[in-house]
């Protein structure tokens, strides 16, 4: 029962009776608009990877983590993608966010699966540049770069439909001087586009709420 003493009339449902497409249509659909960042690592052969995960989110301030889930190929068997294997390796990675809409063609084609030998950087047009204290590259397009050392992985699910939560610790920041005015960041200047279930959005209607409240 509610508040008022109505009972509600909505749809209830079983996640446990769900199989993972369904299941991850209603959180993906659910959970929305998601920020979309492109998470660059350098694989054990020195291949450059980028790919984009809208599963970023901030666990922490202080100390600055960031965290974002990885899902393992279920049409190959289970398969860990290159980004989880090449931080599993390196213990590093950047964070390059927030996705803007002149990225947004080249995100769309790092999404596909390419072989662990091919770099998305190279297929894409992105430009990697070199992070100052992490072995990973930077996305020069990028508004902001986080260059990020690993803290953790916690995996949930069984094999093949394993997730992996990744968390980093911030360890420099690089932001273009054009979006940082006034002392901070200026969002509404990079055109940052999100991720819906499928679909994309973007963020060029925005607004302000006045909060008042009196103790």
């Amino acid at each position: 029962m509610s508040s008022t003493g109505r009972a509600r009339s909505d749809m209830v449902i079983d996640p446990l009776a769900m199989d993972f497409r369904e299941l991850h249509h209603l959180l993906a659909g659910a959970v929305v608009p998601r920020p979309i960042a492109m998470v660059s690592t350098l694989g054990e052969n020195g291949v450059k990877n980028v790919a984009p995960l809208s599963s970023i989110s901030i666990a922490s301030v202080m100390p600055p983590v960031l965290s974002f889930s990885i899902s393992t190929r279920r049409r190959q068997q289970g398969e860990k993608k290159d980004t989880l294997k090449n931080i599993e390796f390196r213990k590093e990675f950047v964070v390059n966010v927030p996705v803007p809409e002149s990225m947004a063609a080249a995100m769309n084609l790092a999404s596909a699966e390419f072989p662990g030998d091919v770099s998305e950087f190279e297929k894409t047009g992105l430009t990697p540049i070199n992070a100052t204290l992490v072995n990973a590259p930077m996305v020069l397009e990028a508004p902001v770069n986080f260059e990020c050392r690993l803290l953790q992985i916690i995996e949930f699910g069984e094999h093949p439909s394993v997730s992996s939560l990744v968390l980093g610790q911030v360890v420099k920041v690089h932001v273009k001087d054009e979006f940082f005015q006034n002392g901070e960041l200026q969002p509404s200047l990079m055109k940052p586009i999100g991720r819906l279930l499928e679909p994309y959005c973007r963020t060029s209607d925005i607004f302000d709420i006045k909060v008042e409240y009196t103790l």
